[in-house]
């Protein structure tokens, strides 16, 4: 993960992985059989952690505000902002990780389920504040504006922060 942050998909081999794992590249190949594949297993474990974080932002939501759904979605919105996972370096491996998925089934695969899961989570809040005609465009919305920002930060487009990135997204959302 370090190296895919560090060089993009495009410097990242298996001999630099081994290298910095302490390890011959014969035992990682043991492991993934190429680079795509360790690539997969990197991007896994990425959304995974980003997953575990939004859910456990939700829940705390949950517990503070007695499910009140407005702080769902702020709850949503500040685990896919959190200072752990919103950081130049990660967001470039993600920028690297999507100019691939047009080319590779697995990684496109990957990345419908990160898209997915995030529209569930959405829709179950956004049904109890917006009419039904209104919610598949809020959640389109939503996502794309994540989406953006952390296009915009990878990228470092006018000096994003992660403060200014909140402030914007508390902005969009207070048109729901």
């Amino acid at each position: 993960y370090e190296i895919l942050q560090e060089h993009g998909i495009a410097g990242t081999t298996l001999a630099k992985v081994a290298e910095r794992a302490g390890m011959s590249k014969g035992i990682v190949l043991h492991y993934f059989r190429n680079k795509d594949d360790l690539l997969e297993a990197v991007m896994r474990l990425a959304n995974a952690l980003l997953r575990d974080e939004v859910v456990r932002r939700i829940r705390r939501a949950e517990e503070d505000a007695g499910g009140n759904h407005r702080k769902r979605i702020e709850a949503i919105v500040a685990g896919n902002f959190a200072p752990n996972f919103f950081k130049p370096e990660i967001c470039n491996a993600w920028l690297s990780f999507c100019a691939e998925v047009p080319r590779n089934r697995e990684f496109a695969r990957i990345q419908r389920v990160i898209h997915a899961r995030m529209r569930s989570n959405l829709l179950s809040a956004l049904r109890a504040l917006l009419p039904a005609g209104e919610v598949e465009a809020a959640v389109i919305g939503i996502t794309a504006m994540i989406d953006g920002l952390w296009l915009r930060f990878g990228l470092s487009l006018g000096g994003l922060t992660r403060e200014q990135a909140l402030i914007e997204m508390e902005r969009d959302l207070e048109k729901l």
